[in-house]
């Protein structure tokens, strides 16, 4: 290549020194001003365009051919005048040539996302790309100096186009929630928003597929979900601006790098980052310790960072199950299905982002308490493991990434299934010896950052999915400050209704719920719903699907594990409003149940007749009833307990027979009774806030729920009914239905 410069060289000057001689032509000097526009040409696309060095090489032979033609003609210019015409014509044509190989450089460069290796210039930020970064945080573990705080922060730093999502739960225990987030959102502007819409457990962890159908509501070119304790910094925004030009859907996925000490701090500005000392720290100097920090320990696929285009389009076909936000096997599992659906290009970009999260080793920022993971939460892990395991194809395939690299300040795509640095190189791809060496050494140097995933094996076995809580574990958990619990007590053939039901508690933001499961496949069903359930050793087996409705023998087996369980309940100081799961709640009763002071069982009334008394023997309804957890009511279930014990029939006309009397020997009025032995008094709600199924034929009405809010109904029971099927095809198709059995969700 140097001889033929040097060539190159020797010939203008020959070239230059003959147009001395023959400065009579007049020819002779646009004709050398021409070689010299190609000449500045050739160099020209050679340094903006080294890959094509084959190419050029032929370019600079042919203009050395044009020189020595001209050399040739005009040392005889009186005898060769006839050939001038076609000299012209090949200087044209060299000019033609050179202006198609700089349109075929344009042409010629990798666009498939298929191939091996990608070379491309450097990227170049999209102007009017919105980032929208998502998290789970809960806002009061904020403080100035935790981990959260710091990594937000970074996250807002990068750039004015990006906004931060932080998923939080309400809590209705905390008076001071509203006032805390109003101040940090204050704090940071319009570009931090908080979002309570999702799911949560018990326990306040995040469902992980109530998150991604939420993300899918916003209006953002990219969407960003990631741990709240990782810090980003600068080289995140250009790796997202080169995925955004992509020209197709895309998933990007980065892990972080452990980090036990961080010495830094934000300055006034929050744009900098500055030692103690005050000194300014550049960000290569941050690089150089994130990569340093690598080759001494494995990135974490926990703190993964995932990244895509399209945000209302689903990252994987089928659906999400409802994994746990931040308790694992989720994003093995979501990189799996993406690259199994083959809708989005999934790469590996760990390598070209420098993000990091600090270890449990003393440094100046604490932890947030709703990140920490707790070892009495393994469950959880396990749980997300079972899902792993039930759904998609996650034990059964698995998939490896290409690798987004940036070297000589290029990103490059490189094959995962490649193994050494010349393979690594395209096929047909013509480079330079240096380049092709940078390129060798980068790949080298960066081969150890990568995304490491656990991949589980086809035959690995799950270990049993453990719930360390039991009842007396669960209602100092559950309970809301009044000591009240809401229990409902289902099987397994009214799961999809315990849901909705549950779902509705959720919206009406009433977190206070118990469910007993009567078999062992609801107590699991409800573990992977992040219910807060236990399971009743004593529950009758063999529990009918279908046949299991008012009046039938399972019915009336069923029913006496209520009244058992309340009992149980009451005994351990917590008031039970026990609730059905075929109850639609549309109002909160229990600030007005509560309002009955002590003494009192406030029970739904089942009668129809509108003219009637509601307390007609044997029309307490105990599928809806407010028990205090005091004397005179635990003596009184204790007597409903025992005598529906010994009888034939379902708990129900036990109630009525030992609280009324038989045919209603103790009531008084319209709407009590009163218990002689233990002086409870027992109160008949008002039937047009607490309506039966049979009262006033709302059931039948074209809008239950307009009819419903003009009584400002509390509730309203989908009884007097008979059979499983009849009553989930009622209330779903009168729209009074909560919850998405395919997509496993509340709607």
């Amino acid at each position: 290549m140097l001889k033929s410069e040097n060539n190159f060289l020797k010939m203008t000057k020959s070239v230059h020194m003959s147009s001395s001689s023959s400065s009579s032509s007049p020819f002779l000097p646009p004709a050398f001003r021409f070689i010299t526009i190609l000449k500045f040409w050739y160099f020209s696309i050679f340094f903006l365009f080294p890959l094509k060095l084959h190419f050029f090489n032929f370019c600079l032979y042919f203009l050395n051919f044009l020189l020595l033609i001209q050399q040739f003609f005009f040392r005889f210019p009186m005898k060769l005048k006839g050939l001038r015409a076609g000299l012209l014509s090949i200087w044209l044509s060299g000019f033609l040539l050179i202006a198609l190989s700089f349109y075929g450089t344009q042409l010629l460069s990798p666009t498939s996302l298929n191939d091996p290796f990608r070379y491309s210039g450097d990227s170049i930020a999209t102007a009017a790309s919105r980032i929208t970064i998502f998290t789970s945080l809960n806002v009061s573990s904020l403080e100035e100096n935790s981990q959260a705080l710091l990594a937000l922060r970074s996250w807002l730093a990068l750039s004015s186009q990006i906004t931060v999502v932080l998923f939080t739960q309400h809590n209705n225990n905390n008076n001071n929630h509203s006032s805390d987030s109003s101040s940090f959102t204050d704090k940071f502007g319009s570009r931090l928003l908080l979002d309570s819409t999702i799911d949560f457990t018990f326990l306040g962890t995040p469902f992980l597929h109530s998150m991604m159908a939420r993300i899918e509501a916003y209006q953002s070119d990219i969407a960003v979900l990631m741990d709240p304790e990782t810090v980003l910094l600068p080289d995140f925004i250009s790796a997202l601006s080169y995925a955004h030009e992509l020209g197709r859907d895309w998933l990007l996925v980065s892990s972080s790098v452990e980090i036990p000490r961080f010495p830094f701090h934000w300055d006034e500005t929050r744009h900098f980052w500055r030692q103690d000392n005050g000194k300014r720290v550049r960000f290569r100097e941050l690089q150089k310790m994130i990569s340093l920090r690598s080759l001494q320990s494995n990135s974490s696929a926990s703190k993964m960072i995932m990244a895509w285009n399209n945000i209302d389009m689903p990252l994987h076909c089928g659906v999400l199950p409802p994994f746990l936000y931040q308790r694992g096997t989720h994003n093995q599992w979501i990189i799996n299905e993406a690259m199994s659906c083959k809708r989005r290009f999934v790469f590996d970009a760990t390598s070209t982002i420098s993000s990091f999260f600090l270890g449990n080793a003393e440094n100046i920022y604490n932890r947030s308490d709703n990140v920490s993971e707790p070892k009495t939460r393994n469950w959880e892990y396990v749980g997300n493991s079972h899902l792993g395991q039930l759904y998609g194809s996650l034990y059964s395939t698995s998939y490896t990434l290409p690798k987004l690299l940036k070297c000589n300040r290029r990103y490059i795509f490189v094959s995962a299934s490649e193994r050494s640095n010349d393979l690594s190189i395209p096929k047909g791809k013509s480079l330079g010896f240096r380049t092709r060496e940078k390129i060798s050494a980068c790949i080298t140097r960066t081969k150890s950052r990568s995304l490491k995933l656990d991949f589980v094996q086809k035959d690995e076995t799950v270990p049993p999915l453990k719930f360390p809580f039991d009842l007396e574990s669960l209602l100092p958990l559950v309970a809301d400050n009044n000591r009240t619990v809401v229990l409902s007590v289902a099987g397994y053939s009214y799961k999809d209704m315990l849901m909705s039901w549950v779902c509705r508690l959720r919206r009406l933001k009433v977190p206070n719920f118990l469910v007993c499961a009567l078999d062992d496949e609801t107590y699991q069903f409800s573990i992977l719903q992040g219910l807060p359930v236990f399971f009743d050793p004593y529950a009758p087996k063999n529990i009918s699907f279908n046949d299991c409705h008012f009046g039938s023998k399972c019915f009336q087996r069923v029913t006496k594990v209520k009244s058992r369980t309340v009992l149980k309940i009451l005994k351990l100081g917590y008031n039970v409003l026990l609730s059905d799961v075929d109850v639609y709640w549309f109002r909160n009763p229990l600030p007005l149940l509560q309002s009955f002071g002590p003494s009192v069982l406030a029970a739904q009334s089942d009668e129809y007749n509108t003219t009637a008394p509601i307390n007609r023997p044997r029309r307490l309804n105990s599928g809806f009833y407010f028990a205090r957890s005091d004397s005179p009511t635990i003596a009184a279930m204790e007597k409903v307990v025992k005598h529906a014990a010994t009888s034939g029939l379902s708990e129900q006309p036990s109630f009525y027979d030992t609280l009324c009397g038989e045919g209603g020997a103790y009531r008084l009025g319209d709407d009590r009774c009163v218990e002689p032995e233990t002086n409870l008094t027992v109160q008949f709600l008002d039937r047009e806030l607490f309506p039966n199924g049979a009262y006033g034929d709302l059931w039948l009405k074209e809008d239950v729920r307009a009819e419903c809010k003009k009584k400002h109904c509390f509730v309203l029971h989908n009884n007097w009914i008979s059979g499983r099927l009849k009553k989930l095809e009622r209330q779903m198709m009168k729209g009074l239905w909560e919850y998405d059995a395919s997509m496993r969700m509340c709607v």
